[in-house]
């Protein structure tokens, strides 16, 4: 995904926005930035790849040589950022959360009017930079801002530094949030609330839909009011969001609780306990134990002194390997036990079957388990979440392709109350090597966050969303 951390303030905020934007590392640690604006020096820019290291340890030396009253972070799963541009607007840099569908036919667009690119993105145009370019088409930043609300497919939310002031952006439909937290003498805009309470910063306004609003140290107004219609990524709750966090005021981990226990509701398994592979899959767990009366355990233990988080390194069985490396099983608490795991997703599958092969060689009776999402079957149009190669890495297109000898009657399979949807789940658990599967019902997780079920995104589920 991504995510950005942006200070104005009365005094100097580098400390701030560094703690603030370190908070969002789960979000994506492919690469980071900072960037500070001073009178004496203007805009001053740090970029470094986090592919190997932490937010904290990459920058921390970077820290005694930037000053500034207003600044911004991110931590970026995708391009290098900051982007600083210089405008007939003036001097700016931006940040953003984003992605780019239609880049391409953007980038021909701009190349047909003799444009040009600099910033490089693996060797593709940068999408933040392809965002400031057509933020510049315009007259104003929030004429240019809603420039790029038109000519995207996707999604996208921004801040943009200035000299005096940060301006907050939320995407056209909202897929990503963008908060506001005060302190005094000082105002912040985040992507996670987590960021906020060991800051200093209060929870002051959560930005809506298409939504465009100037910030000042002094305080906020909106340039552009909200839409009515909002798409909000399901999988904020359900995965990438941080367990203190809220999004539209509904908290993280008490929407995974709620989503565990309408697992267990629906359960008839028995088992002797229930347990959450880490981290995303804790609270979940907790909610299904809590409602079905069996106690949480541990029977894999996450390393985490040493071991970046998984996603991390680009080759996929490089993060395999690293996924299976900061798990541990614990034999004293698997050997003869039936045990239920909870976990958020089934991407790929390939982590859950190396858990299993370990379980079963730990002792275990019994593994089933429990997702609390339905099965993912279409690839997500609008983040960075479950992007493959091919659709066949996912795991429920794979056991379609099994089932049919090619990927068809996708919206059949989507249907959990179709037989075609109960031979796909039971062949995902063939290729798992579990004792039994069963995934979250739509209708429940909607239910378990707490939103019509018209303002969420459920794409990935049932192909239902749109650009």
């Amino acid at each position: 995904m991504s995510g950005f951390f942006g200070v104005i303030s009365k005094q100097d905020c580098v400390n701030d926005v560094y703690y603030g934007t370190d908070y969002h590392s789960h979000l994506g640690t492919k690469r980071a930035g900072l960037v500070f604006y001073n009178a004496r020096e203007g805009f001053r820019r740090s970029i470094h790849s986090l592919e190997s290291d932490y937010f904290r340890t990459k920058f921390e030396l970077d820290l005694e040589k930037l000053e500034g009253n207003s600044g911004l972070g991110v931590i970026s799963d995708t391009d290098p950022q900051p982007i600083l541009f210089n405008s007939h607007m003036g001097r700016f840099a931006i940040v953003t959360v984003s992605r780019l569908v239609n880049i391409d036919e953007l980038e021909q667009c701009f190349l047909k009017k003799k444009n040009h690119f600099t910033e490089n993105f693996e060797g593709n145009v940068n999408p933040t930079e392809m965002v400031a370019n057509l933020i510049c088409e315009e007259e104003d930043f929030t004429s240019g801002i809603c420039n790029v609300y038109r000519r995207i497919r996707g999604s996208c939310s921004l801040l943009i530094l200035t000299s005096d002031r940060i301006i907050a952006a939320r995407d056209k439909l909202g897929r990503t949030p963008v908060m506001l937290g005060k302190k005094d003498g000082a105002y912040a805009a985040a992507s996670e609330t987590a960021a906020f309470p060991n800051t200093g910063y209060e929870m002051e306004y959560t930005v809506g839909p298409g939504e465009i609003v100037e910030i000042s140290a002094e305080g906020y107004q909106t340039l552009k009011p909200p839409e009515e219609k909002m798409q909000i990524c399901s999988f904020l709750w359900v995965y990438y969001g941080y367990p203190p966090s809220y999004y539209e005021g509904i908290n993280v981990d008490q929407c995974r609780y709620r989503c565990g226990a309408a697992l267990a509701r629906r359960d008839p398994v028995e088992a002797d306990f229930v347990s959450g592979i880490p981290d995303s899959g804790v609270g979940h767990a907790i909610g299904y134990g809590n409602e079905k009366g069996i106690p949480y355990m541990r029977p894999y233990t996450k390393y985490t002194p040493t071991w970046p988080r998984s996603f991390m390194p680009q080759d996929q069985e490089m993060r395999d390997l690293v996924a299976k490396m900061k798990l541990i099983p614990n034999k004293a608490l698997i050997e003869g036990k039936r045990m239920v795991f909870c976990d958020d997703s089934i991407v790929r599958g390939t982590q859950l079957k190396d858990n299993t092969k370990d379980l079963r060689l730990a002792g275990a009776r019994e593994v089933h388990m429990r997702i609390a999402c339905p099965p993912l079957t279409f690839a997500c149009d609008f983040l960075n979440f479950s992007q493959s190669r091919s659709t066949l890495e996912l795991a429920s297109r794979k056991a379609i392709k099994q089932l049919e000898g090619e990927e068809k009657y996708l919206q059949e399979y989507a249907d959990p109350n179709s037989e075609k949807y109960r031979a796909m789940v039971e062949q995902i658990a063939e290729n798992l090597g579990i004792d039994s599967l069963m995934y979250q019902d739509l209708g429940d997780l909607v239910e378990a966050i707490g939103l019509p079920k018209e303002k969420l995104c459920t794409h990935c589920w049932d192909r239902s969303s749109y650009f």
